[in-house]
């Protein structure tokens, strides 16, 4: 499925870099559709895709390799603005005519960039002659500008840390814009999009729905769906969206394997089967899960082997009902952009952090992917559009191996049950204090560590939880939450007092960095 032509379009040609994404989030927050092709797929893609604007990203390489990516000719050729970003600029500079040297001055992390000359590019946003804060990542630099640019603006590092030519509506930056640590780079995308593409923001999602379910139905036909359900935000509304569209031709098969939060079968039970009247099977397969992990330490063996036991009892589920001519997924744009990215990028190597299984070949049906174009943060506005409870719409993020991998070490009955009323003391008391909206995602671990303590008059010797909250804007970088020490202090005594197993609570202080993207 991708977006119906009437809308306009950005094509984002990726060079490999680890938050290429972002500029894709950053376009279509002005409500402008947009795709992410990799280097080595652009000119085809950029025939086909009927581009308005096209962004060239970051990326690891140097312009100066021999076999360093370039944008296609054909971008330059077209007469549409470009914008290029880090290694998008260089690659840009390179093509034009100009000159890029490598290993000349590293600028990595923040910096000030002062404004130079006038653009629009910089139209309401920064003025000539003030500095202001910027992200850097390079380690070449622009050394001499193709004929017709000009410099905009210049940082200690980078003499052409933002060019432009006016004239043919080609913009370059050697800063990245697309990160909350660019404050102001959201409003300089804005004015490329908006001002200098001149795209229409009208990509909602009542659109975006209204679309979807003529798509659905022009594709299924008559034709029966299975649709795999977690519980999870996306396929909650991939499978809220597909009835919509086709009604008692989806049956959802809701595979249990014991590794939920505390409760959470039972409401997802609930809302799909007797609120929405889905047709749900509810499979308990928690022993058998259970008695699979049964000594694995591992947690990428864990992840392995709780995707390959889902599709087999999914497999197995289908096969019962019969008559399935589609499977429906709730496969995010993401995942899209990670399965045909950049060879050798850094989204290769995170990538099997968050998916544990895939569709296997003897599963003879045809897929079903109604929210493929969307990032996390548009299924959700996707799912209020749907009139999916907030309950359902905001829940923090929950990986597929669920509580697997917040037990390091091995998986028993008896560590599921402690830290799933453990984690459920934690939310109450975020809940309670008004900060689960606030809090991107919040989760406890249960460590695999024991200390010896004295509870009463007695001594013991049990668990240690870690509990860890961040806020993050883009789901790509996050700090810690600074809860007050009033909140961990209630919420540290309540899950001692009452959760036998446990005698010393941690709270992780740790952030991540641009680009990291593992919460678990």
């Amino acid at each position: 499925m991708t977006a119906t032509p009437a809308h306009d379009r950005i094509l984002i040609i990726d060079f490999g870099s680890q938050v290429t994404q972002l500029i894709a989030r950053r376009v279509r927050e002005q409500g402008v559709y947009c795709e992410v092709v990799p280097s080595q797929k652009a000119p085809e893609a950029f025939k086909t895709f009927g581009a308005k604007g096209v962004i060239l990203s970051g990326g690891p390489a140097s312009v100066t390799e021999l076999d360093a990516p370039f944008a296609p000719q054909s971008v330059f050729d077209s007469g549409l603005p470009v914008l290029g970003i880090c290694y998008g600029e260089q690659t840009m500079m390179a093509q034009l005519g100009g000159g890029v040297e490598g290993g000349h001055s590293r600028e990595f992390g923040r910096a000030e960039i002062e404004v130079v000359s006038e653009s629009t590019l910089f139209d309401g946003v920064w003025q000539t002659g003030k500095r202001y804060p910027v992200w850097m990542s390079h380690g070449d630099r622009v050394t001499a500008l193709p004929q017709g640019f000009k410099v905009i603006a210049v940082s200690e590092g980078a003499p052409f840390a933002a060019v432009a030519d006016e004239a043919r509506r080609y913009y370059a930056v050697q800063f990245h814009p697309e990160v909350v640590h660019t404050p102001d780079g959201a409003r300089l995308i804005r004015n490329f999009v908006r001002e200098i593409v001149g795209a229409k923001g009208d990509w909602t999602m009542a659109a975006y729905r209204e679309e979807a379910i003529a798509k659905i139905r022009k594709q299924v036909g008559k034709g029966r769906v299975i649709c795999g359900l977690s519980g999870g935000v996306d396929s909650s509304v991939a499978a809220l969206l597909i009835h919509e569209a086709i009604g008692e031709q989806l049956t959802c098969v809701f595979v249990d394997h014991g590794l939920l939060r505390q409760a959470e079968a039972e409401q997802v039970v609930t809302l799909f089967r007797n609120h929405y009247n889905i047709p749900l099977v509810h499979v308990d397969a928690s022993d058998l899960f259970l008695k699979e992990l049964e000594g694995v330490t591992d947690p990428e063996t864990k992840r392995k082997t709780i995707g390959r036991l889902f599709i087999d009892v999914f497999d197995a589920e289908a096969k019962k009902i019969g008559g399935a001519d589609f499977l429906a997924q709730g496969t995010l744009y993401p995942d899209v952009i990670e399965s045909v990215s950049f060879h050798g990028g850094p989204s290769v190597t995170i990538k099997s952090h968050h998916n544990v299984g895939g569709l296997p070949e003897r599963m003879k049906m045809q897929l079903v992917e109604p929210l493929r174009e969307l990032f996390k943060d548009e299924v959700r506005a996707l799912g209020r559009e749907l009139g999916l409870p907030d309950a359902f719409v905001g829940r923090h993020p929950f990986p597929g191996p669920g509580l697997a991998i917040r037990i390091p070490g091995e998986i028993t009955r008896e560590k599921i049950d402690i830290l799933q009323k453990a984690d459920a003391i934690y939310l109450d008391e975020i809940r309670k204090a008004g900060l689960y909206d606030v809090i991107w995602q919040a989760f406890a671990v249960l460590l695999p560590v024991r200390t010896v303590g004295v509870m009463g008059d007695g001594r013991t010797y049990d668990h240690v939880l870690a509990l860890r909250a961040v806020t993050s804007t883009d789901g790509m970088t996050a700090d810690f939450y600074h809860f007050d020490m009033n909140f961990l202090g209630r919420a540290a005594t309540r899950i001692i007092n009452e959760v036998r197993g446990i005698n010393r609570v941690v709270y992780d202080v740790t952030s991540k960095p641009p680009g990291t993207i593992e919460w678990e």
